[in-house]
């Protein structure tokens, strides 16, 4: 046992030690090992480097222009499979013609994909891509002008045109970890590195591409997995936002618009190079973290009901309550017509009156029934207009409200005041059609927006997300919710996310109880907020300077809305 294990711990040298062997060999032994070594490392490279590629061009033309170099190789083309059973020219390049379209040339392949299959159905094996495509076999061709088997009259064609010679063909399949096919490499004209003459691909060549095409597919399939759960994941959000839109048809679009003026203003403060802001430069992944805030800035208002959010009047619950007072008060104008008419009745039964007499006095109560009837009326009127809301309500409109609340009519037998007490605090709402107790449970999305977020597990670069979405309602001064936060505490992604919020409010034709401002009014109120240290200065000069609301305006207000802006 102890010969054995002296054995081994002599078999292992030191690296000086193998170079020192590697030299000693003849020079066409030490070239070819220290191909190897060349190889092996450029294998490590390339992995490294296919795992690392984020932009899909790029990775599929790292790919061919590896094949190319490894197999030293004149032309290439990478095929990807679409859904629909057919290769899709991706890249060609051919280097002694100056060839290269596709990929990151900017230049589009004009040829159709390649069918997989006839349109009979069977397989295509008669082109050599898509049988390759099909079988997932290597084909290696010495000579494409005396291989039988395969239709090569499309390159005989453009041979012809460009009086090229196609003749070496080695086609590898792309394979991902589930052994499915999901693409094709096809390499032409292997050269030899002395002489330039076009051979066959040898039978190392052709296992080195394979392994290479190994590697591709995993990186291609682990990239095209992101960029699904990605578009997933993003899918999803929007999808929650669309339903938080449609909950309300007087806050729909809302959560698609802000993130749309979110990401102006980010946009605008990552080209700044002077200011308070010269420093800070949103990557392309906070960017993407931004935007997914944006749009999960409301997600809390799926916890808020409907008749809150849709409270359209002041008198609104599941229904709008002014039919019930509208109501009460045709009640109200039957009583007086009902004491009217008992009253003509009991005139006409009078003996102590003269005819002139009773004229006078029925003149007089027609008199007093139309002015009744006429009051009722105007008062109904009045709370109708009352019931709307608006930006502010006059202490006489209130005493108004109050007085007509007193009066009394019959319902089933009793006696009973107009309007209840909750009728007459909902109609006495100074501004807009929210209670202080609504206005309560509406600005308690924010905080379940905040408690929703913060369960989920987000990767590391969207961590922030929670803190980005939560903080729009907070202001520089601390008098915000839900944490009452200073602008020193808050996020420039959260403040920036605040102006957008009270812009796109400010604007929206959408709302219950208001039109949409124009853009001097809203741009007004904004500089009374920047001025109340409600908002961040310096962000709204920016949105003011580089002109944002007006870019914002041109296509998504009502031209009504555009006007001037001093």
């Amino acid at each position: 046992m102890d010969q054995k294990q002296d054995s081994i711990r002599n078999l292992k040298l030191t690296q000086e030690e193998i170079h020192a062997m590697v030299e000693n060999c003849p020079d066409n032994v030490r070239d070819y090992i220290r191909e190897l070594e060349h190889r092996i490392q450029r294998h490590a490279e390339i992995g490294v480097a296919l795992s690392k590629e984020k932009d899909m061009n790029q990775l599929l033309e790292m790919i061919l222009v590896e094949a190319k170099q490894i197999s030293n190789a004149d032309g290439g083309t990478l095929y990807m499979r679409t859904d629909d059973n057919r290769l899709k020219f991706e890249i060609m390049m051919t280097d002694s013609l100056n060839f290269h379209m596709g990929g990151t040339s900017g230049k589009p392949i004009p040829f159709y994909p390649v069918k997989l299959y006839n349109d009979d159905g069977s397989p295509n094996v008669s082109m050599n891509a898509a049988y390759v495509g099909i079988t997932g076999k290597t084909v290696n061709i010495k000579d494409a002008y005396e291989e039988e088997g395969f239709d090569f009259s499309g390159t005989k064609a453009f041979d012809s045109k460009t009086g090229y010679r196609s003749k070496s063909f080695l086609t590898v399949p792309l394979k991902n970890h589930e052994d499915e096919i999901i693409g094709v490499l096809q390499l032409l004209n292997s050269q030899h590195p002395r002489t330039g003459e076009t051979i066959p691909f040898s039978r190392n060549v052709q296992s080195l591409v394979e392994g290479l095409a190994s590697q591709a597919a995993v990186a291609i399939t682990n990239k095209n997995l992101i960029k699904s759960l990605e578009i997933l994941f993003e899918s999803f959000i929007k999808l929650i936002a669309t339903a938080i839109d449609a909950k309300s048809k007087y806050t729909g679009g809302h959560c698609e618009r802000v993130p749309i003026i979110t990401m102006m203003l980010a946009e605008a403060v990552n080209k700044l190079d002077e200011g308070p802001f010269k420093d800070i430069h949103f990557s392309e992944r906070e960017m993407y973290e931004l935007r997914i805030a944006a749009w999960l800035h409301d997600c809390g208002k799926v916890t808020t009901p409907e008749y809150v959010v849709d409270k359209a009047t002041k008198l609104e619950t599941i229904y709008d309550r002014i039919h019930t007072v509208a109501t009460r008060m045709e009640v109200m104008k039957r009583d007086a017509e009902i004491r009217f008419l008992k009253q003509q009745l009991a005139l006409e039964k009078r003996t102590d009156l003269s005819p002139e007499e009773k004229k006078s006095e029925l003149r007089r109560l027609r008199k007093n029934y139309a002015r009744r009837l006429h009051r009722l009326s105007d008062d109904l009127a009045f709370l109708e207009e009352a019931n709307i809301g608006g930006e502010f309500m006059s202490p006489d409109k209130k005493d108004r409200v109050r007085k007509i609340a007193q009066y009394r009519y019959t319902y089933k037998g009793k006696r009973q005041p107009f309007l209840d007490a909750n009728e007459v605090s909902n109609l006495l709402i100074a501004r807009g059609t929210l209670t202080h107790n609504e206005r309560k449970v509406i600005n308690n999305h924010i905080t379940q927006t905040i408690k929703m977020l913060k369960k989920l597990p987000y990767p590391k670069h969207l961590a922030n997300i929670p803190e980005f979405a939560g903080g729009h309602h907070e202001k520089m001064d601390g008098t915000g919710y839900p944490m009452g936060l200073t602008g020193k505490e808050m996020s420039v992604q959260a403040r920036i996310m605040a102006i957008a919020d009270i812009f796109e409010a400010l604007t929206a034709r959408d709302r219950p109880y208001k039109k949409g401002k124009t853009l001097s009014e809203a741009m007004r109120i904004l500089g009374f907020m920047r001025n109340d240290a409600h908002i961040d200065p310096d962000l709204f000069e920016i949105f003011v300077k580089e002109k944002i609301y007006l870019d914002y305006a041109g296509e998504y207000l009502d031209p009504a809305q555009v006007d001037m802006v001093s």
